[in-house]
């Protein structure tokens, strides 16, 4: 990986347009303009359509918090989304997923120990990445407990993303130098 494809543009050389979008992305709840947006600043439409869906499949989906974000970092390792999976590991573990899911997940392993709930997500999310399609029982997993809207609110957040991993992944977005990159599957 050799840098950023597409630097973040300093505020005061943004078009009105541009100014715009970094202000409510600034001002919404992610609290910073990072991940995908500083490459997408150079597109404010398709920024603006990007930053609503993320919103809605983020912060307004049905699924609790704790298998979102399950979902985030199965996404994450299936696209080696380094920033992405840097960004939700921490937040995955804040909300319950406990470390050793997560290391085993990071090297494309089959987690143990997951509750019902989050091996349907697990499930669910690492078949639709790997098949692009879902069996009846994976389907019926979540479709029971979570109903239409979960099923549904659980695409979304996978579809978006993996938008949000081929964004990064293409800029070449850097992880801080602290950070632990997820290893190379064989």
């Amino acid at each position: 990986m050799t840098g950023t494809r597409f630097p973040a543009l300093p505020r005061e050389e943004m078009d009105d347009a541009q100014k715009a979008m970094f202000d409510r992305i600034a001002a919404s709840p992610r609290g910073g303009v990072r991940g995908p947006y500083p490459a997408l600043m150079r597109h404010p439409e398709l920024a603006k359509v990007q930053e609503i869906y993320g919103h809605h499949v983020r912060y307004n989906n049905t699924l609790p918090e704790r298998l979102k974000e399950l979902a985030i970092i199965v996404t994450a390792r299936h696209w080696s989304a380094q920033y992405e999976w840097y960004a939700h590991r921490s937040l995955a573990e804040k909300q319950g997923v406990s470390p050793a899911v997560c290391d085993a997940i990071a090297h494309g392993e089959r987690p143990e120990g997951l509750d019902d709930a989050a091996q349907a997500i697990f499930d669910f999310t690492s078949i639709l990445l790997k098949t692009r399609e879902i069996d009846d029982a994976t389907f019926s997993a979540v479709h029971d407990r979570f109903g239409d809207k979960g099923v549904l609110d659980l695409i979304a957040l996978i579809g978006n993303y993996t938008t949000v991993a081929l964004i990064l992944n293409v800029d070449r977005h850097p992880i801080p130098p602290e950070a632990t990159p997820l290893p190379e599957l064989g």
